[in-house]
């Protein structure tokens, strides 16, 4: 006798995820960024495999930094949102393609240099103490399911 496959159909509607914009104040490089947050807190950052954009013609690569917050056990993503290098797959044939060296993950947040995302959603990133004189305050930005990046960061989550 055949066994039957019962599948439930769960209607999930997907809500939005809030994210938190992080500028630097002065250009400085990711490691000794991470260097001044991990000397602060009590958890530590340390780096992940990229995220990769798969473009047309390109592949963009995207640093990605992770730590777990000891007491709650939350993790935080800080995600570079411009891409470090990319990777041609394929010569475009059109003159202009859209597609250049470098491309950003908020194309219309291009000052924004890292994207902080949590494991538990809420809208506090006070959890982090900032170093000072490197990050301006963090903003709250709210992505919704029919972004792209929303896709991508639930991808890699």
């Amino acid at each position: 006798m055949k066994t039957q496959k019962i599948l439930l159909d769960i209607d999930d509607e997907e809500e939005e995820i809030t994210v938190g914009l992080v500028r630097l104040v002065k250009d400085v490089p990711a490691h000794e960024l991470f260097y001044q947050l991990n000397s602060q807190n009590t958890f530590n950052f340390s780096r992940t495999t990229d995220l990769t954009y798969h473009g047309n013609y390109n592949d963009y690569f995207f640093p990605r930094f992770q730590a777990f917050h000891p007491d709650s056990e939350l993790c935080i993503h800080f995600i570079a949102n411009r891409s470090s290098h990319y990777l041609q797959k394929k010569i475009p044939q059109e003159l202009f393609s859209g597609e250049t060296e470098t491309m950003f993950l908020l194309d219309h947040s291009q000052d924004v240099d890292y994207i902080m995302k949590t494991s538990e959603p809420f809208d506090d990133f006070s959890l982090i103490l900032l170093p000072e004189n490197l990050l301006f305050q963090i903003q709250n930005f709210n992505l919704s399911p029919a972004e792209e990046l929303y896709q991508l960061i639930q991808y890699y989550e």
